[in-house]
C-alpha cells in the first residue's frame, strides 16, 4: 500500500482463506477456512517495520497479525499461534528464549528446474566442489554478496551471532542470536527474505530447501530453546548447584511425546524428509543426548545459566513462526504433565520404534490427522486447515513423474 495509507492508519484486509494458500497458489474447500470467506485485519507490529535497505526505490515492509474483525488473533495465523504459545508460558510466571540456525544454499542461476543446481563461478573460474567446509577461502567469489547481507541486516536491526561456511556445496549458515521467540521468529523471516532479494542483486540464487542436492548434507534450522522465571531471568533448567532439574528433565519428556505427532509442522515439504532420509547431522529421531549430532534432541555443552535444549528436527524450509511454537509447546506440554524423558543416548545406538518419527509427507501428515495432542494444543481448526493445504502439495506432487522414475523404471519389464 502507499506510504500515506499507512500512515494514515488506513485497515488493509485479506481473505482468511489467503493464509492456507498451498505453495502452487491454490486453496483447500472453503470449509477448511470459512464458507463466506470473510476477511481479516492485517495489523502491523509496531516494532516490525523496516526500510528495505536493498531496495533502490524508497519501500518499507511490516510484519502483521492477522486479526478476527472482531479483534482477536486468527487460529490461522502462524505469528497468532507462537503468540498464544508464549502466553501460556507467561500465565505459568516463565518466559522461553530461543534461538535460530538456519543454513542455505548460495547457487548460481538456476532457469531450468529440471537441471541439479551449481555453484557460482569463483573467482578462479571453477566451481566449489565440496572442499570449503569451515573454509575461510573467499575464492568463491561470494564476499561482495556477504558483505551486502551484512549491512542490510544491521540496517534491520537484525544481530548476527556467527557465519559460516557448511559441509555442503556452497552452503552456508548462520546463528542468530537468542532472544524472545517472537522477535527470534521475525528476524529468521526477515533474513531468509533479505538472502532471497540481495542474492538476486548479485545474480545469485540463495535456496531454503531442506535437500537441494543429491549426495550431500540438507540445510537444518535448529531451535535452540531453554525457559526462564519471567522476573529473574534465572534458567529453571539448572538449580542453584548447577545441576539439571526436574523442568529440564519434563520440558524433553514433552518434547519426546510431542516430536512424532509435530513432523509435519517441522517438516512441511516432500523435500523435506529428503534431508531426514539421509540422517548426517539430520536425525529423524526423537532421542536425546549430551552434545551428540545423531540425536534429535541434543543437550549443548554450555554452562548451567545456558543450559538449553536443541531441537535439531526443523529444516530450512520449516515456517519459523510454526517451528518454534510446535517446539515450545511441546516442552510447555512436558512440563505441565511432568513428563519424564526417556534415558539420554550416548555414541552409536539404535533408534527405539516409540521415538522414530515419520519418514515420508503422507505419513506425517497421517500422524498430523490422528493427533488429539496438535487439535488441543493449536486448535481444530488451525490443524485440519494445515493439513488441507500440505494434503494439496502432495497431491501435486504424486502428479508428475520424476527423472528417476523415468530413468530407472522405463525398460523395466
Amino acid at each position: 500500500m502507499t506510504a500515506e495509507g499507512f500512515l494514515e492508519g488506513r485497515r488493509l484486509q485479506l481473505a482468511r482463506g489467503v493464509l492456507l494458500q498451498c505453495i502452487m497458489g491454490g486453496y483447500p474447500p472453503s470449509r477448511f477456512y470459512g464458507s463466506d470467506d470473510g476477511d481479516l485485519a492485517l495489523v502491523a507490529d509496531p516494532k516490525q517495520i523496516h526500510r528495505l535497505p536493498w531496495s533502490q526505490q524508497p519501500r518499507a515492509l511490516a510484519i502483521c497479525d492477522a486479526d478476527e474483525l472482531t479483534g482477536e488473533s486468527s487460529r490461522l495465523s502462524t505469528r497468532g499461534q507462537l503468540k498464544a504459545v508464549v502466553a501460556r508460558y507467561a500465565a505459568l510466571g516463565l518466559a522461553p528464549v530461543v534461538a535460530t540456525e538456519l543454513e542455505f544454499f548460495v547457487f548460481a542461476p538456476n532457469p531450468d528446474p529440471t537441471q541439479p543446481f551449481q555453484p557460482p563461478l569463483g573467482l578462479d573460474g571453477r566451481r566449489e566442489d565440496g572442499q570449503s567446509a569451515f573454509s575461510i577461502s573467499s575464492n568463491n567469489g561470494l564476499r561482495p554478496f556477504f558483505s551486502e547481507v551484512y549491512e542490510c541486516m544491521a540496517a534491520l536491526g537484525l544481530p548476527r551471532d556467527t557465519f559460516m561456511h557448511e559441509m555442503g556445496v556452497s552452503q552456508f549458515e548462520i546463528n542468530l542470536l537468542h532472544g524472545d521467540p517472537l522477535l527470534l521468529a521475525d528476524q529468521t523471516f526477515l533474513f531468509k527474505h533479505l538472502l532471497k532479494e540481495v542474492a538476486l542483486k548479485h545474480g545469485l540464487t540463495v535456496v531454503c530447501m531442506a535437500k537441494p542436492l543429491a549426495h550431500t548434507p540438507g540445510s537444518s534450522m535448529h531451535i535452540h530453546q531453554s525457559v526462564v522465571e519471567a522476573g529473574s531471568g534465572c534458567n529453571v533448567f539448572s538449580d542453584g548447584a548447577g545441576e539439571p532439574t526436574a523442568t529440564f528433565r519434563h520440558f524433553i519428556g514433552g518434547q519426546q511425546a510431542c516430536l512424532a505427532d509435530f513432523t509435519a509442522l517441522f517438516a512441511p515439504n516432500v523435500n523435506s524428509y529428503q534431508r531426514l532420509c539421509h540422517p548426517f547431522a539430520s536425525p529423524n529421531n526423537a532421542c536425546w543426548s549430551h552434545d551428540n549430532r545423531s540425536a534429535g534432541l541434543r543437550i549443548p555443552a554450555s554452562s548451567p545459566v545456558a543450559r538449553r535444549v536443541e531441537n535439531r528436527l526443523p529444516g530450512a524450509d520449516a515456517n519459523p513462526y510454526l517451528a518454534i511454537a510446535a517446539s515450545l509447546a511441546a516442552g510447555l506440554y512436558g512440563i505441565e504433565h511432568r513428563l519424564e524423558p526417556s534415558a539420554a543416548i550416548q555414541g552409536e545406538f539404535e533408534v527405539p520404534d516409540n521415538l522414530s518419527l515419520p519418514c515420508t509427507l503422507h505419513a506425517a501428515l497421517e500422524r498430523l490427522k490422528r493427533s488429539h495432542l496438535a487439535k488441543e494444543l493449536f486448535g481444530t481448526e488451525f490443524i485440519e486447515g494445515y493439513i488441507a493445504s500440505k494434503t494439496l502439495e502432495l497431491t501435486s506432487f504424486f502428479d508428475e513423474i520424476t527423472p528417476w522414475e523415468r530413468r530407472v523404471l522405463a525398460a523395466q519389464a
